[in-house]
């Protein structure tokens, strides 16, 4: 049972999404805190004085969950102010735009309303996937598991136990320190350095709401042959099913060689070396297949949170009722991962159209709409600049509405997709998913909203935000999801 403060904040959330949508409410926005307050929350998460010195698993604490010494409140109040900031130079950036094209932009009044941070239903051990490194340990032990304390260009990598990181499942804490024991066993050398040989390098534990677990080991085999290589991947699976590890219970153990930082499938297939080819999440009564590199929310709990708020406000239910009556027409899911958010939209519309980079993200993608009996979406492989001006093309605008949505990296969105997107007079509803919405993203906001601009082919009605939805989807960090509503 959610606690009762979660309860209400939903409820809260929700009214004024349903206020919203039947134009009964007013246009609000919040104002950040004052800097005597943000001293204080930077006290609070600084903790400890200058003059004591922190301890290797504090320091790492530090790096990888910044926050973690704040309540929760707290860490929500640093994020929602953090997000309004951001949208204030967005606004400042639009009055810019509509007073002068020389005028600088700065900050001002956040002009459209900005709900408080949805927060994440679960706070601790969210993480559904972590990759742990191989280094010098504290004791000089070249073969430990964990993370990285310390920089390569100050050459002091100490790599340190991540037990005590609040953000870390237990299951996944319990398969780095078997993948400890059997590197320390093993007789082969860990690859600290691609030129300096080794062999074992870090390993991704992923797992679901189930419990069900998958491992991922990455492998240099410098000048191994291919009967050596396969002697040590025997000797791994013999570890993890017969040995000691067999106490992690592992569902999938995948083996990627490569002589490559990070690759893909394509680039140097990953062996399934024991168990099952995938393992299986739900999201909002949908069930997503999960391959070794498929891309999947790092906080299920959070994610069903996310997805159903980008769902309602791509396809807004503003009947008084309590169903959810089917909109119709066409959304266009860009950058569609393993497709997500248009098989969670789909039964509100009569059409998906995902475009996605990774082709295996894209045959997973075919395979949950398979599987999840979803007959109204198809995925299409390729660059989203390349893809999209051409399918713009093939739509009618007046062919049942569009709506886009739109979920990107931290990179942002290329330009050409954006003049596409905003090019198009049939789409009146943009919704724009960011991760990093004070990096390029930016840049794509004031490009979807700017005055009609000859030079960049910007040529549609602008676009204008309407609403901004903050997603609390990493506990412990300062990190938090973004989705932005934007209409014409």
């Amino acid at each position: 049972m959610a606690p009762a403060c979660l309860c209400s904040r939903s409820i809260f959330i929700k009214r004024n999404l349903f206020c919203y949508f039947g134009k009964t409410c007013q246009l609000f926005s919040t104002n950040s805190t004052s800097s005597a307050e943000r001293k204080s929350l930077s006290k609070k998460r600084c903790g400890k004085s200058q003059a004591t010195e922190l301890s290797l698993e504090e320091r790492l604490a530090d790096v990888v969950t910044p926050l973690w010494r704040l309540s929760y409140d707290e860490q929500l109040e640093l994020k929602q102010n953090h997000q309004l900031q951001i949208l204030s130079q967005l606004s400042g950036h639009l009055s810019g735009d509509l007073q002068s094209q020389s005028s600088s932009p700065v900050s001002s009044k956040v002009s459209f309303p900005v709900l408080p941070i949805l927060p994440s239903p679960v706070r601790d051990g969210y993480r559904n996937k972590s990759t742990f490194s191989v280094n010098r340990g504290v004791d000089g032990n070249a073969k430990t598991v964990g993370f990285y304390v310390g920089t390569w260009r100050q050459r002091n990598i100490i790599c340190v136990n991540g037990d005590h990181l609040l953000n870390m499942p237990e299951k996944h804490k319990l398969v780095a320190r078997c993948y400890q024991n059997f590197l320390r066993l093993s007789s082969l050398e860990p690859c600290l350095l691609f030129h300096t040989g080794g062999h074992w390098r870090e390993i991704t534990v992923r797992t679901n709401t189930e419990g069900h677990t998958m491992a991922i080991v990455y492998f240099h085999p410098q000048t191994l042959t291919p009967d050596e290589v396969a002697v040590n991947k025997a000797d791994l699976v013999d570890y993890f099913t017969k040995g000691p590890g067999s106490v992690c219970q592992l569902d999938s153990l995948f083996f990627q060689e490569t002589n490559m930082t990070r690759c893909t499938h394509e680039e140097s297939p990953y062996h399934l070396l024991h168990g099952q080819p995938h393992i299986y999440d739900e999201v909002l009564g949908f069930k997503f297949r999960i391959s070794p590199d498929a891309f999947f929310q790092v906080n299920q709990a959070a994610a069903e949170v996310l997805y159903g708020t980008v769902r309602d406000l791509c396809t807004p239910n503003t009947g008084q009722g309590g169903g959810q009556p089917k909109v119709g027409g066409t959304l266009l899911d860009v950058c569609c991962g393993t497709g997500a958010i248009g098989i969670i939209v789909s039964p509100r519309v009569d059409r998906i159209i995902g475009i996605e980079l990774v082709e295996q993200a894209v045959e997973d993608a075919r395979h949950n709409a398979a599987f999840n009996n979803v007959l109204n979406c198809e995925f299409i492989p390729g660059k989203a600049e390349v893809v999209l001006p051409v399918l713009m093309s093939q739509l009618s605008p007046t062919d049942g509405g569009l709506t886009a949505v739109v979920n990107p990296a931290r990179a942002g969105l290329h330009h050409r997709v954006v003049r596409a997107l905003r090019n198009q007079p049939g789409i009146h509803r943009l919704v724009y998913v960011s991760c990093k919405p004070d990096g390029e993203a930016m840049r794509n906001f004031r490009e979807l909203c700017c005055a009609p601009d000859l030079q960049k082919k910007l040529t549609g009605d602008a676009f204008t935000p309407t609403l901004a939805v903050p997603v609390d989807m990493f506990p412990h960090t300062p990190h938090c999801e973004l989705v932005l509503l934007f209409e014409r």
